[in-house]
């Protein structure tokens, strides 16, 4: 199907690709992706939720007990660094907290969280359990992209996903995001494309749905 070519050509695959996470390469790689989904959870750009990421990762803090170990005050700097001052406070105590969480319960592990969760349900709860601030919104965001990596990671097709494959004709509007993501694996199954993934394609819906709601507001 050219759709799905064209669209994977313009906007890619994956965000953790593009920032350079392999997922499927290991533990420390979901670790990396679950820090960048914390700030992508945020509302703030894209842009700077990457260039915040790249700041921590230059100094290899992406660990539960990295993170912990830099104390609030130098978490809010690495995040000023990386332009993140508008929630700079707020994050660097969520970080501080869900890192904390993570390490009492499931010795810092998220492959552990994942191996003790019981349904998608049971797993989701279990994320948002780790501390306040981590929301329907940035669970969706981690586990999308390790739709297909880890079992229980299957997360509904996010409302931006839904809107670009309706607009683009994957889909009928309308569809509830089941209904959708049932939708998006035909599609996949019928035209599937050399080195992505299903995951892939819904994190270029996910690209596509956030510039169609850009053009949305600019015509308002």
């Amino acid at each position: 199907m050219p759709v799905i070519v064209d669209i994977l050509t313009r906007y890619s695959g994956r965000f953790a690709a593009e920032l350079g996470i392999d997922l499927r390469s290991g533990p420390e790689a979901r670790q990396r992706w679950f820090l960048a989904a914390i700030l992508y959870g945020a509302r703030i750009s894209g842009q700077l939720a990457a260039r915040t990421y790249r700041v921590f990762a230059a100094r290899r803090i992406y660990t539960p007990e990295a993170i912990l170990a830099q104390g609030w005050d130098n978490l809010v700097a690495l995040l000023d660094e990386g332009g993140y001052a508008r929630y700079d406070f707020k994050t660097a105590t969520k970080l501080l907290n869900v890192m904390g969480t993570l390490t009492a319960r499931y010795q810092g592990s998220l492959e552990r969280l994942h191996e003790l969760s019981e349904s998608y349900d049971d797993l989701e709860a279990r994320l948002r359990a780790l501390g306040a601030g981590i929301g329907p919104a940035t669970v969706n965001i981690f586990l999308r992209e390790l739709r297909g990596i880890w079992t229980l990671a299957t997360p509904p097709l996010s409302f931006l996903a839904q809107e670009a494959g309706a607009h683009l004709g994957l889909w009928p509007p309308g569809l509830s995001p089941e209904a959708a993501l049932e939708a998006l694996a035909r599609a996949w199954q019928a035209h599937p494309v050399p080195d992505f993934d299903p995951a892939d394609l819904e994190a270029a819906l996910v690209r596509l749905g956030m510039e169609l709601r850009r053009q949305a507001r600019k015509t308002r």
